[in-house]
């Protein structure tokens, strides 16, 4: 098994949206309920910090140097240098009492986020959005979900993957994508969690085009191949991780952010970010906003 190494003993409440940017070789994260932008630099260890002011769920790095951030008031950009905060943009969560959680980068730079309710999943409330930044243009693709969870997209940018995490749904679907336009088919069941110890979380997608998922709840991270067959089970030192992002000068390097429990004798680094590398895997650069 992989050595699993805790790089920044963060004790976020809830660290989530690890994304590896290129051309700073920093990793962007945030604690979601913290309101908390970070950006940790795993050569030196120092993690830098930018208060937000509300919940944010997901970022993406922009093509101008900046970070977009969906915050539960909308699509906010963010410029590190300053802390400047332009305007936000596009649908805004909070009127249905929603936040934004996980997002990804299609291979076009749009921007693509999901909404789960404000305070924690909820077995009534199926109004989950799909929303997508295109340019200064924003609109809500599909509503339905409990969780909008796992987004990830094939090497070719053709196939799209999503999941919905809430523990009464629990699956990954896959969709045909159109880079071109921007328009994604039919979901169609692609792994049903139901068979390992995780429910899905946070996702990357590897070179080899396999889907890798944390398993929050699960104390595991899954690599899940091309034709949704379980390929691979990597245990962790901390019950929930959430999100995975492929980082590092190479792509080789695993980062998984996690959870803070209230009782960690089992656990006293959740909440932290953790590391690891496995032979033959890399990763691929994540796309940047347009």
């Amino acid at each position: 098994m992989p050595r699993v190494s805790c790089v920044l003993d963060a004790r976020a409440r809830l660290g989530e949206g690890a994304v590896w940017s290129v051309a700073m070789q920093r990793l962007l994260w945030v604690d979601i309920p913290a309101g908390h932008l970070h950006r940790f630099d795993p050569a030196t260890g120092r993690n830098e910090t930018w208060p937000l002011g509300r919940p944010v769920g997901c970022v993406a790095e922009t093509a101008r140097g900046t970070v977009m951030a969906a915050l539960t008031d909308g699509f906010v950009e963010i410029d590190l240098r300053t802390g400047a905060q332009a305007p936000p943009r596009g649908p805004a969560p909070e009127a249905f009492g929603h936040r934004y959680n996980d997002g990804t980068v299609d291979p076009e730079g749009r921007f693509l986020a999901g909404t789960m309710p404000r305070d924690g999943p909820s077995d009534r409330d199926d109004t989950g959005a799909l929303v997508r930044l295109d340019g200064p243009r924003a609109e809500v693709l599909e509503r339905g979900y409990r969780t909008v969870n796992g987004m990830a997209f094939a090497p070719d940018g053709r196939t799209f993957y999503i999941s919905d995490s809430h523990p009464k749904v629990r699956m990954v679907w896959s969709r045909d994508y159109h880079p071109e336009t921007g328009r994604m088919g039919p979901a169609r069941p692609f792994f049903d969690t139901r068979q390992v110890a995780g429910r899905p979380d946070g996702a990357a997608m590897d070179a080899d085009g396999c889907y890798w998922m944390a398993g929050v709840g699960g104390w595991q991270l899954y690599r899940i191949a091309p034709d949704g067959r379980l390929d691979m089970t990597v245990d962790l030192p901390v019950e929930r991780p959430t999100r995975i992002a492929f980082g590092g000068a190479d792509l080789k390097t695993l980062f998984v952010t996690s959870i803070r429990v209230e009782d960690d004798s089992k656990q006293p680094r959740s909440g932290g970010l953790f590391a690891l590398e496995i032979k033959g895997v890399q990763g691929l650069p994540m796309p940047v906003l347009r």
